[in-house]
């Protein structure tokens, strides 16, 4: 299959570069267009008042890969990628392997999540990949599972047009108890601006702050009601596979709405 990686951990990252090797060794054409360092909670961000700028990086990974290192942000990669870079649209659009779970509400903001969407966007399913510690590095059982995915779905695609966000337990692959499919659920932090002094006398801030996981979310108009959650399967050592879109309608809130006419007194 024809294969587009991109990361949000940068060109030099180990997870991309276990990934794309992996996948380059079992007979894929793989092309790499990543940041050119790490621009981990980019979200969707695009670069729009600056030129872009691309550059071919050598003796890296496998010498089947072709890559480049990019100056934007993972969507600004893999844009560029798709318009510019390939010669031809890529089968699927990877990214990752991040360093550090994307779960729950954290979605929103990864752009490891970001560049797999940008391929969705343009008509081309999306695999995120996560290995779910910031310590480990051990990422081949992650490089392992998303080659057999990868494997599998040239055999049967995906019925729709998606993005798989794929989370792995940071464990030996035989320790793995299986891989379940999951709904997302709630990883918010108590956000923290701890206020510093330069040396210059200059106040500044830095963003800290607790997680809170493991919530309950609330339940949502057509969702499975007993579907697991992503942050509770991977506690459980099973890798989370959880079926994200694009289009954020809050389908029964806008149900409700329609049926309220909330607006009729108003015009």
């Amino acid at each position: 299959m024809k294969l587009l990686i991109s990361n949000d951990d940068g060109i030099y990252a180990l997870g991309i570069r276990v990934l794309a090797n992996t996948l380059a060794e079992a007979g894929h054409d793989v092309t790499v267009v990543c940041p050119d360092r790490e621009r981990s909670a980019t979200g969707h961000g695009l670069t729009l008042h600056q030129p872009i700028r691309a550059e071919i990086v050598e003796s890296v990974f496998h010498p089947s890969v072709r890559a480049w290192a990019c100056d934007g942000t993972p969507s600004d990669c893999v844009k560029l990628a798709l318009w510019a870079l390939l010669d031809s649209p890529p089968d699927l659009v990877l990214s990752g392997i991040n360093q550090g779970a994307n779960v729950g509400t954290e979605v929103l903001y990864s752009g490891t999540v970001s560049a797999a969407m940008e391929g969705v966007i343009e008509g081309i399913p999306g695999l995120a990949f996560s290995l779910a510690s910031y310590t480990c590095r051990e990422f081949q059982p992650a490089a392992d599972f998303a080659k057999k995915l990868v494997s599998q779905l040239g055999e049967k695609p995906l019925s729709e047009l998606m993005l798989l966000n794929i989370n792995i337990p940071p464990i030996p692959a035989e320790e793995i108890a299986g891989v379940t499919f999951t709904r997302q659920g709630i990883r918010r932090y108590v956000d923290v601006f701890e206020r510093r002094v330069d040396p210059r006398g200059k106040n500044y801030y830095w963003l800290t702050g607790e997680v809170q996981e493991d919530l309950e979310p609330p339940e949502i108009l057509g969702l499975p009601k007993n579907a697991p959650i992503d942050v509770r399967v991977i506690a459980k050592k099973y890798i989370s596979v959880t079926p994200l879109q694009y289009n954020l309608t809050y389908g029964s809130g806008l149900e409700r709405l329609l049926k309220n006419d909330m607006f009729s007194s108003i015009f």
